[in-house]
């Protein structure tokens, strides 16, 4: 079993962290660069069955109705918890805060989080981790629901593009340990955007 840190695997990936409004032009780079590593042999998570038939990742349709600007409530006393994962494998993590906002003007609330092993390396110190679960999960999208890349913000407001959301690599291949959605983060909404469910 392999143990896998999705959210760093696509992290270099991810684009518009501070962005405040939506730009289309984002997403489409995004999807060309995931569907680029996942047709690439060296860093694709693909069984190689599936690698050689590999042309697209399915997205949904681009959509500005995802892209909501969060109020970000910092957590205080965080303390340390181990996310389950989908192997044997555990990770350490903390909640950084709660995303509040709105689509289609009903009000939701998502958990971010920070990787202790992750925000000790430079180039990972402001990174969050926002796993999330929806009404399309099992269905139209990965039954264990999917993940987006978030920095640190300056402010109090976090832009989140829900067009940007991904796949944990578990998804793909049963080698990969990801770390499995809290609870807390199930959303009572479809999220028809970002990447579906593969096959």
């Amino acid at each position: 079993m392999k143990t896998i840190y999705a959210l760093v695997l696509l992290f270099v990936f991810s684009f518009g962290f501070g962005q405040k409004k939506f730009s289309k032009n984002e997403v489409l780079k995004f999807q060309k660069k995931l569907n680029s590593e996942f047709a690439d042999s060296k860093t694709s998570p693909l069984m190689a069955k599936d690698l050689k038939t590999f042309k697209s990742l399915e997205f949904y349709p681009i959509s500005e109705t995802y892209f909501v600007n969060a109020t970000l409530v910092k957590a205080k006393g965080g303390k340390v918890f181990e996310m389950k994962e989908s192997g044997k494998y555990t990770s350490k993590y903390i909640k950084y805060g709660t995303l509040n906002f709105k689509i289609n003007g009903k009000a939701f609330k998502l958990a971010v989080y920070q990787n202790l092993e992750l925000i000790v390396q430079e180039k990972y110190k402001n990174y969050l981790f926002l796993p999330f679960s929806d009404l399309t999960s099992g269905k139209q999208s990965y039954i264990g629901g999917r993940y987006i890349d978030l920095q640190i913000p300056k402010g109090n407001t976090i832009a989140i593009d829900f067009n940007q959301a991904y796949n944990p690599y578990c998804a793909y291949n049963y080698e990969y340990s990801c770390p499995l959605v809290p609870l807390e983060n199930d959303l009572k909404i479809e999220i028809k955007a970002g990447v579906k469910d593969f096959h």
